[in-house]
């Protein structure tokens, strides 16, 4: 069994249910903008994404001002984001047993404070690195570095948990083992991962951790 030191966790599709929240009003605004009816699955694929990036990969015209109508409907729709169950357990676990956590996310620091801060995690978090605190973003390994050296802690020692091929590609090119979550993923072709998990508690297995 490898000892890890640290273990950093992608949001969206990892530690939050945020499908639903960010598909429904991306609809809306496809419909608003591009006059185009699109269906919910078409559009699952660009949640490995960051949110400007999907504006990009679907042509809209001004990607600033889209993105701020989008996350206006985001923070409007009535089902919010939630921490997959079990989550909470894994967190206070794994700070128990001196296993530093941390997140590197391409979620902006806004949306964060909203979706995330609530979840009352956050304070076991030894690192956070978001949107604006890298040029680069995944698959570039940029944020997970970034967030491994805020947990003063190598490469090579740290876990990364995700849920995107986006999210494997940046742990391999950061030095880092990949765990899939299983629980958010919707297309696993071209993923390779050193763990596949069922469901959050089995975080606790790889590092040999018994449950609170």
């Amino acid at each position: 069994m490898k000892k890890y030191k640290g273990i950093i966790f992608d949001l969206d599709g990892t530690m939050l249910n945020t499908e639903k929240m960010n598909i429904v009003p991306l609809q809306r605004l496809i419909k608003e903008e591009l006059g185009q009816d699109v269906h919910y699955e078409k559009l699952l694929k660009y949640m490995a994404y960051a949110g400007k990036k999907t504006l990009e990969l679907l042509e809209f015209k001004d990607i600033k001002k889209s993105y701020t109508k989008w996350v206006k409907y985001v923070n409007e729709y009535e089902e919010g984001a939630q921490l997959y169950d079990g989550f909470k357990g894994v967190i206070e676990a794994l700070h128990k047993n001196n296993i530093l956590c941390g997140i590197a996310s391409s979620k902006m620091k806004k949306q964060y404070e909203i979706d995330f801060l609530k979840t009352n995690l956050h304070n076991y978090m030894s690192g956070v690195v978001l949107a604006e605190d890298t040029e680069k973003h995944k698959p570039y390994p940029d944020p997970l570095l970034k967030a491994a050296e805020t947990l003063e802690v190598e490469p090579k020692d740290v876990l990364y948990v995700g849920d995107t091929i986006v999210d494997f590609k940046a742990a391999k090119a950061a030095g880092m083992d990949f765990a899939l979550a299983s629980w958010g993923n919707f297309d696993i072709s071209g993923i390779k991962a050193d763990y596949e998990l069922k469901k959050p508690i089995d975080i606790l297995k790889i590092v040999g951790v018994q449950a609170i």
